[in-house]
């Protein structure tokens, strides 16, 4: 994704005079997984803003020629990339993420950037102790080979059916893969595993911050890839925050529920807690 469309992007949020609502993808995914979000918070007035990480294709196409594109990219090189956008941005923004999106929203929302942070079934952050059989399955792929660090690393068509697709039928699974399924930088990984033996953790999180906003954590109940006890673990070190934090679990639902054909109802769950707080005007 180039800077160039990225600052239309912001220049066009800050004509518009609304709060902008950012949205961070994470791994195997595009800005364009967002698309069907940005025009519905478009609708509730707010001025959507997706932005890739630094050097994104354009298409999922253009990824799958070119992986070695995403290979080298941290958490802290992407955060703070994130974070020079917003700082672009004339209103402090809602901040929408999936993923290691969430957990970068979060990191976001920690440095006082987000008016209001939706943080969907979010990757941990330092701190963030469970480590169940089924996140550290959706991860090998990656964590199996040290030299991944400085790779991009696609995924199987079986293993994007175990890590995002399980709690969808097999048809629908195949048509996620093909539509929205890219390689992934595998730092992130790697940084997310070490993170509780590693004091300097580029996944460290500012749970306490004053500024931090309201936060919702959204996990899916069928989700391998971020189980409940992983973002039940985050909320319950984000609750010490002054500001408002909640948690909801989404039925039957699996990690593609950003981009499944049940979409909507995790879209309509985040819109309705921003908009309890935020007025898009």
């Amino acid at each position: 994704m180039s800077a160039e469309h990225d600052r239309q992007q912001i220049e066009q949020a800050n004509a518009s005079g609304r709060v902008p609502a950012v949205f961070v993808h994470g791994l195997w995914l595009l800005p364009s997984s967002w698309d069907r979000w940005a025009e519905v918070f478009a609708e509730a007035g707010f001025a959507p803003v997706l932005p890739g990480w630094p050097d994104d294709p354009d298409t999922v196409a253009e990824a799958n020629e070119h992986p070695e594109t995403f290979a080298g990219k941290t958490v802290g090189q992407v955060a703070d990339h994130f974070a020079g956008l917003i700082g672009g941005l004339q209103r402090r923004p809602v901040v929408v993420g999936h993923s290691f999106g969430g957990l970068l929203a979060q990191i976001l929302a920690g440095r006082g950037l987000a008016c209001a942070t939706v943080a969907i079934d979010p990757a941990p952050f330092q701190g963030v102790l469970p480590l169940p059989i089924s996140s550290l399955r959706s991860a090998a792929p990656v964590l199996t080979n040290p030299a991944n660090y400085h790779r991009a690393v696609p995924l199987t068509f079986e293993q994007f059916r175990y890590s995002f697709a399980n709690a969808v039928g097999e048809d629908e699974a195949k048509q996620l893969y093909e539509t929205f399924a890219v390689p992934a930088p595998g730092a992130p990984l790697f940084q997310a595993a070490v993170a509780n033996f590693n004091p300097w953790s580029e996944t460290k999180v500012d749970t306490e911050h004053p500024e931090r906003g309201p936060l919702l954590l959204i996990s899916g109940e069928k989700d391998h890839t971020v189980p409940w006890a992983l973002t039940n673990a985050a909320y319950k070190k984000q609750a010490h925050n002054a500001g408002v934090t909640e948690i909801v679990e989404i039925p039957g639902r699996g990690h593609a529920l950003t981009i499944d054909s049940g979409w909507r109802e995790v879209c309509d769950t985040a819109l309705t807690f921003v908009r309890r707080f935020v007025s898009p005007e």
